[in-house]
């Protein structure tokens, strides 16, 4: 009977401990098993060999627990914990898609693309402006001076605006273009800009402040120069419906704290 109760507690410590750790514990288990039931030991032999098969079992007893108890590798935690954060993000993916049905597509396309009030206000720019230009190569920097004019047209049924500006900067020939716009679904206005002096593309996105009747657009733009993203910040104010303002702030070439590049002071002819 003590045969048979001593085997079934090995045979469920081999099949719930992690064998890694049951490893150091077997020879000294086999080994008192088989030396208790040699026939020949003395009483006295058995009984010292009965307390280390109870020690065995108590030590493979704690392995069990410490094994169960034991952490998850950081890294392993960390790769898990990724890919919760990825299934969740597809989950929220999935879960964003709201059937369309033909009716309901073309009302908010029509809806979408119908020149509100914001297209019209960018359409009283239409024609030909004067443009006073000073510029700041650095903060504190001594101010330079440019001049140049920008014509301004609506376009696609007054959805756009398109400015092309002509003129020096830094005693060189300048000119450029802007496209800007009012997206009626991001309920934003945004700008795009081209000139001869890039091959880059700038684009910002703003909003209009009624209080300051003024449109603040913001971006980012890699400096060639050392391979950074920095911000831009293009703030243009109406005046009148004659007088304008533009200003541009970006980076200080030394520190990356934003400052006035710029300001161009529009007149309409």
């Amino acid at each position: 009977m003590l045969f048979l109760f001593l085997s079934c507690v090995i045979v469920i410590t081999l099949n719930t401990i992690s064998f890694r750790h049951l490893i150091p514990a077997l020879p000294l288990i086999f080994s008192s098993v088989g030396r208790f039931f040699v026939g020949s030991l003395s009483l006295n032999s058995k009984l010292v060999y009965m307390k280390r098969i109870i020690l065995t079992v108590c030590t493979a007893a704690f392995l069990f627990v410490a094994c169960n108890n034991e952490k998850k590798p950081d890294d392993q935690t960390a790769s898990e914990s990724a890919s919760e954060s990825a299934e969740k993000m597809d989950e929220k993916k999935e879960q964003a898609w709201i059937p369309i049905d033909s009716a309901m597509a073309m009302k908010a396309m029509m809806e979408a693309g119908s020149p509100g009030e914001q297209h019209k206000m960018l359409a009283k720019s239409t024609g030909t402006w004067s443009a006073d230009v000073t510029h700041w190569m650095a903060d504190g920097a001594p101010p330079q001076k440019a001049t140049g004019k920008s014509v301004n047209t609506m376009m696609y049924g007054g959805r756009y605006q398109q400015s092309k500006f002509s003129g020096d900067m830094m005693g060189m020939p300048f000119e450029g273009s802007a496209t800007m716009g009012y997206d009626n679904t991001e309920k934003k206005f945004f700008s795009t800009w081209i000139d001869n002096m890039s091959t880059a593309m700038m684009t910002t996105w703003g909003t209009w402040d009624d209080a300051t009747k003024s449109i603040t657009l913001t971006g980012t733009m890699k400096n060639p120069a050392n391979g950074l993203e920095c911000n831009l910040k293009e703030v243009y104010k109406i005046v009148d419906d004659n007088n304008h303002v533009m200003e541009m702030y970006g980076p200080d070439p030394q520190t990356g704290k934003e400052y006035k590049m710029m300001e161009i002071k529009y007149t309409k002819k």
